[in-house]
């Protein structure tokens, strides 16, 4: 039991502070205020540090996110220079790509981590609501926009309907291996992902509850993120228990 509560006190920690939908609990290392995270990242890196040179490795890293079965049909995105663009095309609705840091909640002190990989694949009811605010914010990102402007363009989108209302069943695999989500914890666990209206309550992050909060989308999207761990990673192999 003491080791179960252990177990839990982890995860809840942990998905304060996760990143994908990415999607992620995060956690930051302790350091000097001069090494802090919240220092590290101040403003975007040279776009060139945000793109795989390698379009392949991209592609093998978006499919890793989910089992064979559903990524292996799905459609896979891709980073460019002007955004994310459809490498290969899928059939079965299923949308996978690798996550940048600019999908993190607006706080994340990593926001700008030119090193985060989240390798991410949408069911279709989120690629269709998830997967265009995504997009937006990459391309705000990629128009040199700052942290604020990106939040303001967000909150702007919202309001003139330009994003589509969330559809009930939204949802994401992150089960990679390869993923990079934060400097403190790397690739951290697999898990689901599950985008619910603000006012959801899935009993998150209570004492025996295996479901943790992550704050993506809290704010401005105003979408709560239910994350349950999936305890294998896509390709079948246990997880290592946090």
């Amino acid at each position: 039991m003491k080791q179960d509560a252990g177990r839990l006190e982890i995860g809840v920690a942990l998905s304060m502070l996760l990143a994908m939908a990415m999607a992620m609990a995060m956690a930051v290392a302790e350091s000097s205020p001069a090494q802090s995270p919240q220092h590290a990242y101040p403003s975007m890196a040279p776009l060139s540090h945000y793109l795989m040179a390698d379009r392949d490795a991209e592609i093998a890293l978006a499919r890793s996110a989910a089992p064979k079965a559903i990524s292996g049909d799905a459609t896979i995105l891709v980073l460019g220079p002007h955004g994310y663009v459809t490498a290969l095309e899928g059939k079965n609705g299923f949308v996978c790509m690798v996550d940048r840091s600019w999908s993190a909640q607006f706080d994340f002190p990593e926001f700008w981590n030119p090193k985060l990989r989240g390798p991410t694949c949408f069911n279709p009811q989120a690629a269709r609501s998830i997967l265009p605010i995504t997009y937006k914010r990459t391309e705000l990102a990629l128009a040199g926009q700052s942290r604020n402007q990106i939040m303001q363009g967000i909150k702007a989108a919202l309001a003139s309907n330009q994003l589509p209302p969330l559809e009930p069943g939204a949802m994401c695999y992150m089960m990679s291996k390869q993923g990079y989500l934060n400097d403190a914890v790397g690739h951290w666990m697999p898990h689901l992902m599950f985008y619910m209206p603000l006012d959801a309550d899935w009993g998150a992050d209570l004492p025996g509850s295996p479901v943790m909060l992550n704050p993506q989308f809290q704010a401005p999207e105003k979408i709560r993120v239910f994350m349950i761990p999936a305890g294998k990673w896509s390709d079948g192999t246990p997880a290592p228990v946090m």
